[in-house]
């Protein structure tokens, strides 16, 4: 029986830890730094060390320093923000379905993002002041539509099991999908193509320094208020008459943390497409690493998600140099697997959530 992501508190609590939590930490932090300098270092073209941090410091001027400043470092702290948002929104999706194969992409949450995105594009309101704010909202719209349609049909007669919630957000993917091909069939204008594609395979090519601050901004209040909720993050792991017993509105909060991770995948979703199972992998290893408490799981999920995505998109950019992977492409290729494995083990029993 699968009645909670990787575990209940109790159930999930590692018995021994090699690491702790400050250890780990400073570990994931470690980590990202050096991707994150990998990152700026490596691509089809590539700057040695010394160069990168005299082009961030300032103290030396070099040929490169503008691609290193002005190109490299805003997709690279891109990927720091939308891989932080997007592990951090799986990490509440799977407490409020209360199932470990909860995810903003495989749920949904982020092809209605990007459906909305598309429709936007296309209807030629995407692009100059308009479009700073027209694509954020569509993105939220589309990412609160789909996971609310998601929900409301995997849950029947008060109970949800995995078959039903991957049916239903299948279900749903498919016909987002098809209204982004839809869209492109209408539009008459070639260069909504790429655009769609960018959208539909999820890419950090766009990075810029005017896209950083929203989607930043979002990050590090959302993820604020999340962790201000761990408490009743943690009695929804316990089940829905538990939490009520203990004095939690089951309903009302989980109604308002649908529209709290909505609006985070869908600000995401506008700056960089639709990047799949980052939501997915990341907080089962966090689990592994501290434990379900959300309050030592959501920063420590954070940092991983990062650092997962900072590599995976050093990988895209280097790979097929001088082509570049869609960065997207790397991820599905990376947790396909995982959730084929997860689900397997998950359907030993088929999991039933209250």
């Amino acid at each position: 029986m699968v009645t909670a992501p990787a575990g209940t508190p109790a159930a999930a609590e590692p018995r021994r830890r090699a690491l702790s939590y400050p250890a780990v930490l400073a570990l994931l932090a470690g980590l990202l730094l050096a991707a994150g300098l990998a990152g700026l270092a490596l691509g089809s073209v590539r700057v040695p060390p010394g160069e990168v941090l005299a082009a961030l410091t300032g103290s030396e001027p070099t040929p490169l320093a503008p691609v290193i400043r002005n190109v490299r470092l805003p997709r690279v702290l891109l990927a720091v923000v939308v891989g932080a948002g997007l592990a951090v929104a799986g990490t509440v999706l799977q407490a409020l379905v209360r199932n470990p194969l909860a995810d903003p992409f495989l749920l949904g949450a982020s092809s209605g993002a990007s459906t909305g995105a598309v429709l936007v594009i296309v209807a030629g309101i995407g692009t100059g002041l308009l479009g700073t704010v027209a694509l954020p909202v569509a993105a939220f719209a589309g990412s609160m539509g789909a996971l609310v349609a998601v929900y409301a049909m995997a849950r029947r007669g008060g109970t949800m099991t995995t078959g039903r919630l991957i049916l239903a957000g299948v279900a749903v993917q498919y016909i987002l999908s098809a209204l982004t091909s839809l869209a492109l069939v209408l539009s008459s204008q070639a260069e909504h193509a790429r655009a769609i594609l960018f959208w539909t395979l999820g890419g950090l090519g766009g990075a810029r320094w005017d896209s950083l601050f929203l989607p930043a901004a979002v990050l590090v209040a959302g993820t604020g208020l999340l962790l201000a909720l761990s408490r009743p993050l943690d009695l929804l792991l316990a089940g829905e008459e538990g939490a009520t017993v203990l004095g939690l509105d089951t309903h009302r909060f989980r109604a308002a943390a649908f529209v709290l991770a909505s609006l985070v995948v869908g600000v995401l979703v506008a700056v960089s497409g639709a990047i799949g199972f980052i939501g997915l992998m990341v907080p089962h290893a966090a689990r592994l690493l501290v434990g379900a408490g959300h309050r030592r799981l959501l920063p420590v999920t954070a940092l991983g998600g990062a650092l997962f995505l900072v590599v995976a998109d050093l990988v895209a950019r280097t790979a097929a140099a001088p082509e570049e992977i869609p960065v997207g492409v790397v991820t599905a290729l990376t947790g396909g697997p995982f959730f084929l494995w997860l689900l397997r083990r998950s359907s030993r029993g088929e999991g039933v959530v209250g």
